[in-house]
């Protein structure tokens, strides 16, 4: 019995990828901000690591995927 290889394919449609890219990394920009403004007015006493780690890791996805979906849309990865 011969299994014919089926094509992988993205689970997202290729004329998704702008739209997916422009409101991730805006997301993932303003987290970055806030994080950044919030580093900056707070104290060391009144700072919380937890708070740090969940709007590190927020941005850090938001914008990771957002530069993928980036960099499919403009056909660097093909």
């Amino acid at each position: 019995m011969t299994q014919s290889a089926k094509p992988i394919s993205s689970p997202v449609p290729d004329a998704w990828y702008p739209s997916l890219a422009v409101p991730m990394l805006a997301v993932g920009l303003v987290i970055t901000a806030s994080f950044f403004i919030y580093e900056a007015t707070s104290s060391r006493k009144n700072r919380s690591l937890a708070k740090e780690l969940v709007t590190g890791a927020a941005a850090s996805f938001f914008l990771g995927f957002g530069s993928l979906f980036l960099l499919l849309a403009s056909g660097v990865y093909v």
